[in-house]
C-alpha cells in the first residue's frame, strides 16, 4: 500500500472514529493543537500504561515522579534553555509567511539530509544558492535566518512584569534533576538508578506539525539515569537496545525505524552524544524518540546556580561526585499516529479497513452485540454478557445498525474481538466470537468467554 496515501487515510480515520480531533475546532482550529478523542484517549494511556510496567514498575532501579510544569524560572536559566533553547527563524517578506529555515531546506532539497545545528550563515547560503522558494506564494524573497526562543511564556501573580516570567516546561528533563537531592535523602537509591515521569511539555513551534508530528503541546515519557561518569557508554547501548525492542514489542515494522546519530553541529547545548530512533514517514525519517548522553552538565549548572550539594557519595568508597545522566525521551503524541499508521490495514478481499493494534493497545479488548436491538430478551442476555466482560476488560456495546457495519466500526477502532448474542444463544448458551485479524467465527459456551478471552489476550501480551 501507498505509505503516503495511508497518512491521509489514518488522518481521516482518526476523525471519524474518535482518536484524535483538531484544536478549538468549532471556534476555526488553533494551529499546532490535537484534542485526544474517547478512542484516542484510551490508545494513548494504554501506550504510557505499558511504557511504565515496562520501564518502571518491573525495575528496581527506576523510581518515577510527577513534578510540576510551573518551576522557577532560575531553573531554566541554569538548564541553558532561556538561552539555546532555539530554532532558526525566516521570513517571506512579500507574503509574510514564517517557518524554520532548516525546514524549509530539508522539504525543497531532501536530498541534503539534516541540516539541523548548521550556523545561521550557511543555512542563507544554502537558500540563496539553490534559490528555494516560498512554499506559500513563490517568492524568492526571504530574510535572514535568526534564532527564536522555544519556551513558552507566562505571568505569575496579578501584575504583569518580567519579576512575575515563568515558563511553560520544554522538557520534562528539568523537575527530574531539582528533585535530585531529595530524593536521595529520601530514598537513597543507589547507583545506577533512574528518575521517571510522563507529562506535558510545551514548545513554541514555528512551523506547522504534520498532524501530531509537531504540536505546541505534547506528552512525552522519559527518564533520567545517573550513572558513574565511566560506565556512560555501557549504558547508553543497554537502553538504545531497550527502547528498539519496546517500539517492536508495540507492533511497529522494524523495516520503517532507524537509528541516526546527531552531528555536533545538531546536538543540543547539554548533550554529548545523541541518536534519534527515526520513523519511516510519508515525508522522509524523522525523530521518533530520543537518547541523550546529558553527561553531568545539568547537575553541575544546578550545583553552581542554586548553591546545592547534589554529588552523590558512594556507599562503599565514600567518593564524592557528580553522577552523569543518560537519557531515553518517548514522544507519546506523536507516538499515537504511528501507532495507528503501522497497524493499518486495508482488507482488498473483504473491502475492510482494520487497525491491527496489538490486543494490550486496542482501546477496547471486546465488542458485545445484541443480534436485533428491538429484542428484549437478546438486550438483556447481551447485557448480562458485557456486564461480566467489562468487570475484566475494556469491553464496547453496539446495538445500533446491521452486524455488518458493527464489525467494520469495530474493526476501525483495532477490537481484537466482538461477540454476537442471537437467537441460537437463547437455546444452547452459545454466543459468536468473531476475530478481528482472521474474521473467523466460532460458537462458544457463554460460560467460556471470559477464559477464552484471557487466554487469547494474554497469549498476544509481551
Amino acid at each position: 500500500m501507498n505509505k503516503d496515501n495511508t497518512f491521509e487515510k489514518v488522518v481521516s480515520l482518526a476523525k471519524r472514529r474518535g482518536f484524535i480531533y483538531p484544536g478549538s475546532e468549532i471556534y476555526g482550529g488553533l494551529a499546532n493543537t490535537y484534542d485526544f478523542g474517547p478512542n484516542g484517549t484510551e490508545l494513548k494511556r494504554n501506550i504510557m500504561n505499558l511504557w511504565w510496567q515496562n520501564f518502571v514498575s518491573v525495575r528496581e532501579d527506576m523510581f518515577g515522579l510527577d513534578t510540576a510544569i510551573l518551576m522557577s524560572p532560575r531553573v531554566w536559566e541554569a538548564s541553558g534553555h532561556t538561552q539555546s533553547f532555539t530554532n532558526v527563524l525566516i521570513d517571506c517578506t512579500n507574503c509574510q509567511y514564517r517557518t524554520r529555515a532548516d525546514h524549509l531546506i530539508e522539504d525543497a532539497l531532501p536530498d541534503l539530509g539534516n541540516v539541523e545545528g548548521l550556523p545561521l550563515e550557511k543555512l542563507d547560503q544554502i537558500i540563496a544558492e539553490n534559490k528555494i522558494k516560498c512554499p506559500n506564494c513563490g517568492k524568492i524573497a526571504w530574510t535572514k535566518a535568526r534564532h527564536f526562543n522555544q519556551l513558552f511564556e507566562t505571568q505569575v501573580g496579578i501584575v504583569t512584569s518580567g519579576k512575575n516570567t515563568v515558563y511553560l516546561r520544554g522538557e520534562l528533563a528539568q523537575g527530574m534533576f531539582v528533585n535530585f537531592k531529595q530524593v536521595l535523602d529520601s530514598i537513597h537509591p543507589k547507583l545506577p538508578f533512574g528518575l521517571a515521569q510522563s507529562g506535558k511539555a510545551f514548545r513554541n513551534e514555528i512551523t506547522l506539525g504534520k498532524f501530531t508530528f509537531r504540536t505546541l503541546e505534547f506528552d512525552l515519557a522519559e527518564f533520567e539515569y545517573f550513572v558513574k561518569p565511566e560506565e556512560w557508554e555501557k549504558w547508553f547501548e543497554y537502553w538504545k537496545k531497550a527502547m528498539y525492542e519496546f517500539a517492536l514489542r508495540l507492533g511497529l515494522n522494524k523495516d520503517h525505524l532507524r537509528w541516526r546519530e546527531h552531528s555536533k553541529e545538531e546536538l543540543s547545548h547539554y548533550s554529548k552524544r545523541t541518536e534519534d530512533l527515526e520513523y519511516k514517514f510519508p515525508w522522509g525519517y524523522k525523530e521518533m524518540w530520543g537518547l541523550a548522553y546529558r553527561t553531568d552538565f545539568d547537575l553541575k549548572n544546578h550545583m553552581e546556580k542554586s548553591g546545592a550539594d547534589l554529588r552523590y557519595i558512594d556507599p562503599q568508597t565514600n567518593e564524592k561526585f557528580i553522577p552523569h545522566v543518560v537519557e531515553p525521551t518517548f514522544g507519546l503524541s506523536r507516538l499515537v499516529t504511528i501507532v495507528m499508521m503501522d497497524s493499518y490495514w486495508e482488507d482488498e478481499v473483504k473491502k475492510r479497513t482494520v487497525l491491527k493494534l496489538v490486543p494490550q493497545l486496542a482501546p477496547y479488548k471486546a465488542a458485545v452485540f445484541p443480534l436485533l436491538a428491538n429484542k428484549p430478551e437478546l438486550i438483556q442476555k447481551a447485557r448480562k454478557i458485557f456486564e461480566d466482560l467489562k468487570r475484566n476488560y475494556r469491553t464496547a456495546w453496539d446495538d445500533r445498525g446491521n452486524i455488518g457495519k458493527r464489525y467494520a466500526a469495530q474493526d476501525e477502532i483495532g477490537t481484537p474481538f466482538c461477540v454476537t448474542v442471537d437467537f441460537q444463544t437463547l437455546e444452547d448458551q452459545t454466543v459468536t466470537l468473531r476475530d478481528r485479524d482472521t474474521t473467523e467465527q466460532v460458537r462458544l459456551k457463554t460460560n467460556k468467554l471470559g477464559d477464552f478471552l484471557k487466554e487469547k489476550l494474554q497469549a498476544q501480551q509481551f
